[in-house]
């Protein structure tokens, strides 16, 4: 008897960054947050911006810029939150969007000679869109950090 392989999300949140278009799988996306005030410090992680605080809770800022090779969005209005699913619970993260997400629907392929940070590709309107590996983008420690600072801050 065979093991049944865990269902394959089917839906994902297309979003925009840049002049680029990303996916990411609709179950780890928690909401779409309007522009909060971004907290930079002068050390911090690669691959992190900053952090946002939302709903009491610190949240990473990933820097989409400097791990993709692709232009900053000049028009950044929102946060995409998203949870790592790391198996800690709420390990949430954020990602700078210009606002212009939706819900999309289709088989993702998979991923082939793609940068780590890629699940697969999906087929959009005719377009590829690249389907993102939120844990491949953060390192580990960075949300591990937030999580101890978390924990530090009372609502």
């Amino acid at each position: 008897m065979k093991a049944e392989e865990p269902e394959v999300s089917r839906s994902f949140v297309a979003l925009g960054f840049g002049t680029r278009r990303f996916a990411l799988p609709a179950a780890i996306v928690e909401e779409l947050a309007p522009s909060l005030r971004l907290h930079r410090f002068p050390h911090h992680s690669p691959g992190v911006s900053g952090v946002i605080v939302r709903r009491g809770r610190i949240v990473p800022v990933i820097d989409l810029a400097t791990i993709i090779s692709t232009g900053a969005s000049s028009s950044q209005h929102f946060y995409l939150i998203a949870d790592r699913k790391t198996g800690q619970p709420g390990e949430l993260v954020a990602i700078p969007v210009d606002g212009e997400c939706e819900l999309a629907t289709g088989d993702m392929e998979t991923a082939v000679d793609q940068p780590p940070y890629v699940l697969g590709t999906l087929r959009k309107a005719g377009a590829t869109v690249d389907v993102l590996d939120i844990n491949a983008l953060l390192p580990s420690g960075a949300a591990g950090a937030s999580s101890a600072a978390r924990e530090k801050v009372q609502p």
